[in-house]
């Protein structure tokens, strides 16, 4: 049976948590409290079940961790700047350092090895470019 879901494929979910990053930040450049805080919670779910449905890819699974990384330490953060006089930021800058050498032990590892290792086709290709008329 074919699960049918509410977006295309797999670029517009990532679009979507995109937008929800963005409100999220915007909420907190603005000094809305109530709505960066509630924000946290819809961008870290999409971003953890990116991660998850990345998983079987290595490039896509260490940037997605990553990602995750970085949302946490960004809301820590900015619960620090809300309501602790910017006291949890050394909490946010351990979580910010992890998710650079989640990437660099990507890039150090697993990147050069790709070349040896064969290709095959993703299972969620992104969707072509179209030309304009």
């Amino acid at each position: 049976m074919e699960e049918k879901g509410l977006f295309k494929n797999i670029r517009e979910y990532e679009n979507l948590h995109i937008a929800l990053w963005l409100l999220k930040d915007t909420c907190w450049v603005m000094s809305f409290r109530v709505g960066g805080m509630l924000m946290i919670v819809p961008t870290l779910v999409v971003a953890v079940h990116l991660t998850w449905k990345a998983r079987k890819n290595v490039a896509d699974l260490f940037h997605n961790i990553a990602v995750c990384l970085w949302i946490t330490a960004n809301a820590i953060w900015m619960t620090g700047e809300f309501f602790f006089n910017d006291g949890f930021r050394p909490y946010s800058t351990v979580l910010f350092i992890t998710g650079l050498v989640v990437v660099a032990f990507y890039y150090a590892i697993h990147f050069p090895k790709r070349a040896s290792v064969e290709v095959t086709p993703e299972i969620e290709e992104h969707e072509p470019v179209r030309k304009a008329a």
